[in-house]
């Protein structure tokens, strides 16, 4: 027996444990409640595999995005802390799952700053002052922008009156006053911006968190840096871990289940825990494919765009896409023709159903050719010599194997 009618054997074995029961087929009433059963325990398991998978420090947890802006992506002088600070406190919108518990698994470098942004996040007060602050920031940006426009529209408009030699001179006054008065509007905006970082930098856990940056060295980054890249590899594998010692366990009774049930011939047993045995590999095969796709496609990706980019023949990419496209296209037809609707399937539900074997109209009762296409539908039984099914796979009088 080849290998290939081995595997057909044993999927068709499965099939059978999953859709009948007792060798009979299942009822629909029966089928509705093992497909609600199937759908409960999947979304039970990926439920019960996610809490499992939390108690893992994430890259995220341990080197949070806060920590990597402070330490690794912004530079700290007196002239841009306070933007800095506060595009971290007020434009980011990192959320921290279980942050009290998980405190004590951020990374060294992380925990002085993480900490104090924490506690300036928790001052409304203060917040209160960088968001008043970054209100004003915008307004005086754009005074400024209608400030430039209006001097070249000033420049423009004095050259036109002395050019022209008009005696009035409306235009050029009015959009002269317009200036002033924005200028003035601006100068106030500067002074109260002036106000509020002085009241940001008095603040006791502002001034905690400048003098810590201020022992910020580069090999802090580094570190830091250098830690992140190992946690981004490993972390999808130690995930992996935790997840598989979570799902073989379940997978594992079920197949004993099911092994069992089967050996000792118990219908209802065997369906079921064909069910849950087909249920619990879903997430094991799910989070494995998962799990290369984190570490190895990514970064290969990467090296093969990168390397298009700089051949200039980074567009071959979308002919992969559709080379990939066609494929699956092909693997689709493929299995819906030849295997869920082959000519075989097709013969084998007209007979079922007192078809004719060659056209598919319904023949009359006790019609041995069909009245439609004048197919002969019977022919002698090479055991029994009994009638049979032309494209019958056994005969319907003795049982036998029909032979070609």
């Amino acid at each position: 027996m080849s290998v290939g009618t081995t595997i057909k054997d044993k999927f068709g074995k499965i099939r059978t444990h999953l859709t009948s029961m007792d060798n009979q087929p299942l009822g629909k009433a029966a089928l509705v409640i093992i497909i609600f059963l199937d759908i409960f325990i999947l979304v039970s398991i990926f439920n019960g595999l996610d809490a499992h998978t939390k108690q893992l420090s994430s890259p995220d947890i341990y080197i949070p995005n806060t920590c990597r802006a402070i330490v690794v992506n912004r530079q700290w002088n007196p002239t841009s802390r306070i933007d800095n600070l506060s595009q971290i406190i007020i434009s980011s919108s990192t959320s921290y799952y279980r942050q009290e518990e998980k405190k004590n698994e951020r990374h060294p470098v992380c925990m002085p700053y993480i900490d104090l942004v924490d506690q300036i996040k928790n001052d409304k007060a203060l917040i209160s002052i960088f968001e008043e602050r970054n209100k004003s920031e915008r307004e005086a940006r754009e005074l400024q922008r209608e400030i430039d426009n209006l001097k070249g529209s000033y420049d423009t408009s004095l050259l036109e009156t002395i050019a022209k030699k008009q005696e009035s001179q409306t235009k050029v006054t009015a959009t002269k006053e317009d200036f002033l008065k924005k200028t003035a509007a601006l100068d106030t905006l500067k002074s109260k911006i002036a106000t509020l970082e002085q009241s940001i930098n008095s603040d006791e856990k502002i001034k905690l968190l400048w003098e810590k940056l201020q022992t910020l060295q580069d090999q802090d980054r580094q570190k830091l840096l250098s830690d992140l890249r190992t946690i981004n590899f490993w972390y999808p594998v130690k995930k992996l871990g935790m997840q598989m010692f979570f799902l073989l366990p379940l997978f594992i009774v079920f197949y004993a289940w099911n092994n069992a049930s089967i050996k000792n011939n118990r219908g209802l047993q065997t369906l079921v825990s064909s069910h849950l045995l087909g249920i619990s590999f879903i997430p094991i095969l799910f989070k494995i494919i998962e799990t290369v796709y984190d570490i190895i496609p990514k970064k290969l990706l990467k090296k093969v765009i990168d390397l298009l980019e700089s051949l200039k023949l980074v567009a071959i990419w979308h002919y992969l896409v559709i080379a990939l496209a066609v494929a699956a296209a092909l693997f689709l037809i493929y299995i819906f023709q030849k295997k869920l609707f082959s000519r075989e399937k097709l013969i084998e539900r007209r007979i079922s159903k007192g078809e004719c074997q060659q056209c598919g109209k319904h023949l009359p009762s006790g019609s041995t050719a069909c009245p439609f296409c004048g197919f002969v539908q019977y022919k002698p039984c090479s055991n029994c010599n009994n009638r049979m099914h032309v494209h019958g796979k056994f005969c319907r009088e003795c049982g036998q194997q029909a032979t070609s």
